[in-house]
């Protein structure tokens, strides 16, 4: 069962790589995994066998969720946003409060640590301005090399909480021909970029655990930000009553979730 609840996981966190304003480190966060996660990848070979246990559902689930389940993500979160944008928040609302006991359980904030908070959550605030104004109707770069980048840049919103993908790769130009790339498993396009997505990931979860092991307080407390302000970038359009209700019932679905799965950590 623990299995599958972890292939459920990893098909929501490969969910966070295609779906527009929704971070794959944010949803790590809210499942209780992000911290795992970077110490199983970065000491794989140090316990191998129970890496590979706590690795692969969750490495299984976000193929499916990419791979197998991208247009199919997709084609629901435009056709109802309100309830899926309503779930997220959901998620993220009731996660925090987890979140905050955690960090503050040994040690009070600092200024530094409030600093950092406000400052990445400005970041997640400021990223509703960047999901309604970017264009993507232009003819972007397809070379090599750029693919590499593109898929290196993209590492930084699935390692990082709180920074979308969608967001990375809409600003590289190379966002609708990743989403036509994957439907149709057009390796020219996939290949560079996972090669790219894959250096970044390991060279930003480096550096994520070096900044966890020396500033646990004060780069949690941007992670908790970061996290916190993707809500913002979430906030569906509410036109009547109707809407509202609907939005705070998927709130509340979301909210269950982080208690289903939490319970199963």
């Amino acid at each position: 069962m623990k299995f599958i609840f972890n292939c459920f996981m990893g098909i929501c966190i490969g969910a966070g790589a295609i779906l527009p304003g929704i971070s794959s480190g944010v949803l790590c966060v809210i499942f209780g995994l992000y911290e795992k996660l970077l110490d199983s990848v970065l000491s794989f070979f140090k316990d191998i066998k129970g890496n590979i246990k706590f690795l692969t559902p969750i490495l299984l689930g976000i193929f499916i969720g990419v791979v197998l389940f991208g247009n199919l993500l997709n084609y629901f979160f435009y056709l109802f946003p309100l309830q899926l944008k309503s779930i997220f928040i959901g998620l993220i609302l009731l996660s925090i409060p987890t979140l905050i006991k955690e960090v503050t359980k040994d040690k009070k904030p600092r200024l530094q640590d409030i600093l950092c908070f406000f400052i990445s959550l400005g970041v997640g605030i400021g990223s509703i301005f960047l999901e309604k104004h970017l264009s993507i109707n232009f003819e972007p770069s397809t070379n090599f090399l750029y693919l590499i980048l593109c898929g290196f840049c993209m590492s930084i919103g699935i390692v990082v909480p709180g920074v979308s993908s969608t967001i990375i790769l809409m600003l590289l130009g190379i966002y609708p021909i990743y989403l036509s790339s994957i439907s149709t498993l057009y390796f020219p396009v996939l290949i560079p970029m996972g090669i790219g997505l894959l250096f970044g990931s390991l060279v930003f979860m480096k550096l994520t655990k070096y900044l966890l092991d020396k500033f646990y307080f004060t780069t949690f407390s941007a992670i908790i930000g970061f996290t916190l302000g993707s809500i913002f970038v979430l906030i569906p359009n509410l036109y009547s009553i109707m809407d509202i209700i609907i939005s705070l019932l998927c709130i509340i679905l979301g909210g269950f979730l982080v208690f289903l799965f939490g319970n199963r950590k």
